[in-house]
């Protein structure tokens, strides 16, 4: 059984949602028979590569809220991740273009690397306050987790995985998603947002119960 995920690295429900499938996996029967796939989806694409910003008066300005007002709702999703083990300071947040980083995750599928380079990217962002939107930032991560520095600067320099990070965002689009984590199980079954670990079992559990039987 798959489970695609569509996230941003810059996303802090889909890092609680990550926490939240993985206590759902943990308590699955089937667990040894799932595969996780993770999606790429830009939460804003039309930041310019190359630029970063403070994250709390850019989303006051996004949505005409005040400073004040945003980062009471931080702190609200900042108590949501601590109750999953996540520590965020999301006040502090740095923002930026995440292309090259969902380039990035797609080199890791390649190797076999996928699940710990999502991980160590939403860890660096979210836990360490680390920027992940530059070549500089990212090789590094890239190389921790076991990828080879040669080979990443070579694509992240060639951009030879845009083409899989557009086709995912086209594919989200194509189911209705327009926001993350957006989780889809076999192409047949699909929840929206970081819900509980419970409802994701539930999900899990639909879908095993809904596969075809084997041929005998």
């Amino acid at each position: 059984m798959r489970i695609e995920v569509w996230s941003d690295v810059v996303c802090p429900w889909c890092y609680i949602g990550k926490r939240r499938l993985e206590t759902a996996l943990a308590r699955f029967p089937h667990r040894d028979e799932v595969e996780v796939v993770w999606r790429s989806f830009q939460l804003d694409p039309s930041v310019p590569e190359g630029q970063t910003h403070p994250t709390l008066p850019a989303l006051a300005a996004k949505y005409g809220r005040p400073v004040e007002e945003v980062r009471a709702m931080m702190r609200h999703v900042e108590e949501t991740a601590a109750a999953e083990g996540l520590s965020y300071r999301l006040a502090d947040g740095v923002s930026g273009n995440t292309l090259l980083a969902h380039e990035l995750v797609h080199l890791a599928a390649e190797r076999g690397l996928q699940g710990a380079m999502e991980e160590r990217l939403l860890h660096a962002h979210f836990q360490e306050g680390r920027p992940v939107f530059d070549v500089g930032s990212l090789v590094p991560l890239a190389v921790e987790v076991g990828l080879d520095e040669a080979e990443v600067r070579a694509a992240l320099a060639d951009h030879r995985h845009r083409p899989a990070v557009l086709a995912d965002a086209a594919t989200a689009q194509a189911f209705g998603a327009t926001g993350v984590p957006f989780f889809v199980v076999d192409r047949r079954f699909g929840a929206s947002g970081a819900q509980p670990a419970e409802l994701l079992l539930q999900l899990l559990e639909r879908a095993w119960a809904d596969r075809a039987p084997l041929s005998t």
